[in-house]
């Protein structure tokens, strides 16, 4: 049996309308504070609005986080979240459950961070957002909406929290010292958080103690578990930086497309010699993510142009 939500008030939720069709699995996306466990809560009988109405059977059951999996006749059945600890035996168990659910002409309400799972198993995604409803319909469609919000609001975030130095090793013999390192996105703005397919840049100074004819900074981008993803260096780029006299200092960009996949790196720093003796070596000394508006597998973003070619019929 369907169940209708008419101008629902239940904070964050504030004038909220909808219907979820029965025979359906709709999920529900959204920021935590969105409203989603409020909407849950009053789908599955459990919360009643502050105004407005629900119009659905009686025979509704919430299933909260840690909550037994109780896959009775229902005709409507609200799960906050409730696959999120599963192991692999329940969750097959689960989803068959809810598809003889569907079949049986339930309405089913799933809410959860797992976008292939909602790709995979809902008719219709609801994207909550500040308590009203930010986009619905076309799984597909509605999440790749939703991870465009989410990756600028990730890149946002990024551009208001200064990298922090903090190398897991720091090594050399003191000739000269990195003193800063920044990275930039778009436009030039510091952030620790890049958009795929974006021009950034890392910015880092260096002062020398001493005097050092032919000084070489090196750049190596690493993912969390050392994976070496992509190093160069001012020797290498045909950049001469010396001779530098004690107390100079020098400042190097490095500017590229950040034709990454989304995760998270780490960014080596070193001020060397051309032999590779250190001056000063920070290894893993700035943690930064990387973000997109679509999920993508590895480290190197390679943007394929795939096309399709059909063989004529028999």
């Amino acid at each position: 049996m369907s169940i209708e939500f008419r101008n629902v008030y239940a904070a964050p939720l504030a004038g909220f309308s909808a219907v979820a069709p029965g025979g359906a699995i709709i999920g529900v996306i959204g920021e935590k504070t969105s409203g989603i466990t409020e909407l849950l809560k009053l789908a599955g009988g459990i919360l009643q609005p502050e105004q407005g109405e629900i119009v659905s059977s009686p025979e509704r059951r919430f299933v909260a986080l840690g909550d037994p999996l109780n896959l009775a006749p229902a005709a409507v059945l609200a799960l906050d979240q409730a696959l999120a600890t599963q192991d692999a035996v329940v969750r097959a168990r689960t989803l068959a459950g809810l598809d003889r659910l569907r079949r049986a002409g339930a309405t089913v309400l799933l809410s959860s961070h797992e976008e292939k799972l909602l790709e995979g198993l809902c008719d219709e995604v609801w994207w909550l957002d500040g308590g009203q409803m930010a986009a619905k319909g076309d799984p597909r469609e509605t999440l790749d909406r939703y991870r465009r919000f989410v990756a600028e609001r990730v890149r946002s975030w990024g551009e208001t929290i200064p990298p922090r130095l903090a190398p897991a090793f720091r090594r050399g013999d003191g000739r000269a010292e990195v003193i800063s390192i920044e990275t930039l996105g778009a436009g030039g703005k510091p952030t620790i958080v890049w958009k795929s397919g974006e021009m950034v840049s890392v910015r880092a100074t260096v002062r020398f103690h001493e005097a050092v004819a032919e000084p070489v900074l090196g750049l190596l981008i690493r993912t969390q578990i050392g994976f070496e993803v992509y190093g160069t260096n001012t020797e290498l780029e045909q950049v001469k930086i010396g001779p530098r006299e004690a107390g100079a200092t020098v400042t190097i960009v490095f500017s590229f497309l950040c034709d990454l996949c989304p995760q998270a790196y780490t960014l080596t720093l070193a001020s060397h010699d051309p032999d590779g003796t250190a001056h000063d070596w920070l290894d893993d000394a700035i943690a930064i993510a990387v973000t997109d508006e679509r999920p993508t597998a590895g480290v190197a973003n390679l943007r394929a142009k795939v096309t399709a070619e059909s063989e004529p019929q028999p």
